[in-house]
């Protein structure tokens, strides 16, 4: 009678590897949170939340537009280049200036209204601010030497200009000494980095 063979234990002994069971990568996790918030927003709201999450976590960005994924061709590289070279992105602008006074020197405003649009653009654009005051502004001002004598009225000029370059955004009380609050349009933002591109004060 023929002898039975002993049974093989057949237990498997693969094991998973460490990867599969860790879950997802958190770079990969925090790079997809970042672009499902920042892709249903407009190009210049993108631009002061990332600016301010460099800020917040202390993070230096490098200057220039990254290729877009899939497509980082020298021909596209050539192109970005060339629509930078004479004047500064808006990705660029409000990074380029470590504190208002660079910003100031940079534009080199010539009259009371564009002295306070730089300062109300670093407030709102650089600093990431809904709004600011005219108080806010001229104490700014001020501490650069550059303070104007009537800063209501330098504010009030640019809400009356053609195109308007600020809008009052509130106002606490009614009497004329109440604290307003403004906000830089579209055009004033168009016409501050004209100064950036070396236009300054002049037309």
């Amino acid at each position: 009678m023929a002898e039975t063979a002993p049974a093989k234990n057949v237990t498997s002994t693969t094991t998973t590897p460490a990867s599969a069971s860790a879950g997802p990568d958190p770079e990969v996790a925090a790079i997809g949170k970042v672009n499902d918030a920042l892709l249903p927003l407009e190009p210049a709201v993108r631009q002061r939340v990332l600016h301010w999450a460099a800020q917040r976590f202390e993070v230096i960005l490098p200057k220039g537009k990254a290729a877009p994924a899939g497509n980082g061709g020298a021909d596209e590289e050539d192109d970005q280049e060339g629509e930078q070279d004479g004047e500064q992105s808006e990705t660029e602008t409000p990074g380029a200036f470590a504190d208002v006074a660079s910003l100031y020197d940079a534009a080199n405003p010539a009259t009371e209204a564009d002295k306070a649009l730089v300062v109300g653009y670093w407030f709102q654009v650089v600093q990431g601010n809904a709004d600011f005051t005219g108080f806010s502004v001229n104490k700014e001002l001020s501490n650069l030497g550059h303070g104007v004598k009537n800063i209501t009225v330098a504010l009030g000029s640019m809400i009356d200009s053609t195109p308007r370059l600020v809008i009052q955004t509130h106002k606490a009380g009614k009497s004329k000494q109440a604290r307003k609050k403004y906000k830089v349009t579209g055009e004033g933002i168009k016409r501050l980095k004209q100064m950036l591109a070396g236009n300054g004060g002049q037309e």
